[in-house]
């Protein structure tokens, strides 16, 4: 069986229904055994988006197997049925003939995913993970509050914290309102894009425009007398919006990155608000954009206050787990012997940082270590979080500003004030935490660590 033979057998024997464009690229390259990342570089989609596009077509074709199906066991699902045999006209398939047929021929669990297959952390967790842990209302609020046109929502959190795993529980709601979906990380966008207003604002609409799939018609709504901003608004209000029925929701994930463009997030993050309003004002249309903004910093444009997005809409502000959380956690790793104080010990080293807590649990799952020495070892070279340190190192030694910054912070033996800008920066990476203007170490594997190689520098 080839690519299009698979094609064909799932549309015809599995789903009845045509794939759109972006789930035939992914079952396309998933057959051929791409990865998820290669996909998105390849056809310029966000990596996020088709995780999440992907997700949903694996799950949809799990519920008419009976099994999951995933791209690790998906050549052995399919080869399994000829498209002779089972096709129907759309809409018309016997399905229970799959899943007879399933059962008789192929044992799928044996190819699903278990335990062993537990990876690193450090990335999104997916949705069917055991290892997402909510943090309540969160969720639900987000989840609620995405029903209300026009509506904003914003997500504040340091890096490594779970605003990617929030943002995909996010579409998740959203697909199940069946309403449509465009994802950007600013991560993505080339250095050059941020050379000028308008070149961004073009960058941002043919984006959106291709993930909606529709043609990029920038030229047609793009007027230069009448200015960039305006053109954008046009192109979204008589295009992009009058092109779809159900509301969209734009996921704009680390926005922080355009905080470091004044020029252009003076202009930009203003147009953003000013579009909320449009949605209170002046109804149908505008109503249809659901706003979702991802930042790991606050922001440092001077804006007027009527002018920001920030003060608009729901702040969800990431927490870290709770001990109950982290206890949570480890029993899901199956590490059902930590008990309440050693809970308290690991947190007493890293607090409830999500991605510092799973690292441990994961090198604590593999059985590499006791927790005692994983401890022992956590703020040296030789320690599980070597990599991470060492990386925050790096940037804090190419910016003197910020490592004086935390000089300060970590050497002093209460709360101090530092510069506003190093502490947004600072805080972004995770390294502090902020009362007002006052900056604390956000965890002890941070004191520890940072205070002796400030020591030695």
């Amino acid at each position: 069986m080839n690519s299009e033979q698979a094609l064909e057998t799932v549309e015809k024997v599995f789903l009845s229904r045509q794939l759109n464009p972006i789930e035939r690229l992914i079952l396309h390259q998933s057959w051929l055994g791409k990865a998820y990342d290669d996909m998105a570089q390849d056809s310029g989609y966000g990596s996020i988006y088709i995780k999440e596009v992907g997700s949903r077509l694996w799950q949809d074709i799990s519920k008419v197997v009976g099994h999951k199906v995933t791209k690790k066991n998906l050549h052995l699902v399919l080869q399994k049925y000829p498209v002779k045999e089972y096709a129907q006209p759309y809409g018309l398939t016997d399905h229970s003939l799959l899943q007879n047929n399933a059962e008789k021929t192929i044992n799928l669990d044996l190819f699903t995913e278990n335990d062993n297959d537990i990876e690193f952390p450090g990335g999104t967790v997916p949705l069917n993970s055991k290892l997402y842990i909510s943090r309540p209302p969160i969720e639900e609020l987000a989840g609620n509050k995405l029903n209300k046109p026009g509506c904003v929502i914003r997500v504040k959190a340091p890096r490594k914290m779970g605003k990617s795993s929030l943002l995909q529980r996010i579409i998740a709601y959203a697909y199940e309102y069946n309403y449509h979906i465009v994802y950007l990380d600013f991560q993505e966008a080339d250095s050059s894009i941020f050379s000028s207003l308008d070149k961004f604002l073009r960058w941002f609409c043919a984006n959106i425009s291709r993930q909606l799939d529709l043609n990029c018609a920038l030229n047609d709504y793009w007027d230069e007398d009448m200015g960039s901003k305006v053109s954008c608004k046009i192109y979204f209000q008589e295009y992009l919006l009058e092109s779809i029925s159900n509301p969209l929701v734009l996921v704009l994930n680390e926005v922080n990155r355009v905080f470091q463009h004044p020029d252009i997030a003076s202009d930009f993050l203003p147009m953003l608000r000013f579009w909320h309003e449009m949605a209170q004002v002046h109804g149908v249309v505008w109503q249809k954009l659901r706003l979702v903004m991802a930042h790991s910093t606050e922001i440092y444009i001077p804006l007027k206050l009527h002018q920001s997005p920030f003060n608009v809409g729901l702040s969800l502000k990431l927490p870290q787990f709770t001990t109950n959380q982290v206890q949570e956690l480890a029993i899901r790793y199956g590490l059902n012997w930590i008990d309440s104080d050693q809970i308290q010990q690991l947190m007493a080293m890293v607090g409830g940082h999500p991605y510092l807590i799973s690292l441990a649990f994961y090198h604590l799952w593999r059985q590499e270590m006791t927790l005692k020495e994983l401890l022992q070892a956590a703020p040296t070279q030789a320690g599980i979080y070597s990599d991470h340190l060492r990386g925050h190192l790096a940037i804090l030694l190419e910016e003197s500003e910020l490592l004086s910054a935390l000089q300060q912070v970590f050497t002093a033996s209460s709360w101090v004030q530092i510069d506003a800008i190093a502490a947004y920066k600072l805080e972004s990476m995770g390294l502090i935490e902020l009362d007002g203007n006052h900056a604390l170490p956000s965890c002890e594997l941070y004191h520890l660590y940072f205070r002796k190689q400030l020591q030695a520098s």
